[in-house]
């Protein structure tokens, strides 16, 4: 079966390839993700994987540039290698963020909680479109947003929020942090040296 040379050129071929591309582009995503975030060891490392894969793959496009099969078996790989980079590194839920949070109701009651959760709060008075508000700025590992935004819509479900990427802390905020726990990327911490 595998000793036809149709069904490899037809069928093995594509698969070969789309897989291919699939798994190089996913490398690639998560790549570009490190390279934003300043983890230039790692985004290296799935540099050389992933223009490895993806040469394997455009030799197989180049060697037989009559089979339409292959450029649709291209086009699929890289599509889905897209979605699953985005879905990988949404798991790894690799960074820090700024929340802002401004409310018009009193906020000390969230800032007491989030202070006693280990995060670190500062609070501002500030004036909106429709009079005085509070602003609450706080740094978060990316993978507790969702928890915060639970704990702000428990306390203040009528407050507006933004999250900003913020790509270096001058010192570690997270030491106190009583609602994360150490991941496996936090041994990677010192490849992030340089802006």
């Amino acid at each position: 079966m595998f000793g036809d040379t149709t069904f490899l050129g037809t069928v093995m071929v594509p698969i070969l390839i789309c897989v291919a591309r699939i798994a190089d582009v996913t490398l690639g995503t998560i790549r570009i993700i490190y390279v934003s975030k300043g983890m230039k060891i790692l985004a290296s490392i799935l540099g050389f994987f992933e223009i490895l894969i993806w040469l394997f793959a455009i030799g197989q496009i180049m060697g037989n540039l009559t089979n339409l099969v292959n450029y649709f078996a291209y086009a699929v790989g890289f599509s889905v290698g897209v979605f699953v980079g985005i879905a990988i590194e949404e798991k790894l839920s690799l960074g820090i963020l700024m929340l802002r949070i401004i409310t018009r109701k009193d906020a000390a009651e969230l800032a007491d909680f989030l202070k006693s959760a280990g995060f670190g709060v500062t609070t501002v008075d500030a004036n909106g479109i429709y009079g005085p508000v509070k602003v609450i700025f706080t740094i978060i590992q990316r993978k507790e947003l969702l928890n915060i935004t639970e704990i702000i819509k428990k306390f203040n479900p009528n407050a507006v929020y933004s999250v900003e990427d913020v790509r270096y802390v001058s010192r570690d905020p997270f030491s106190s942090n009583h609602l994360l726990k150490k991941d496996f990327l936090g041994l990677f911490r010192f490849f992030r040296k340089g802006k």
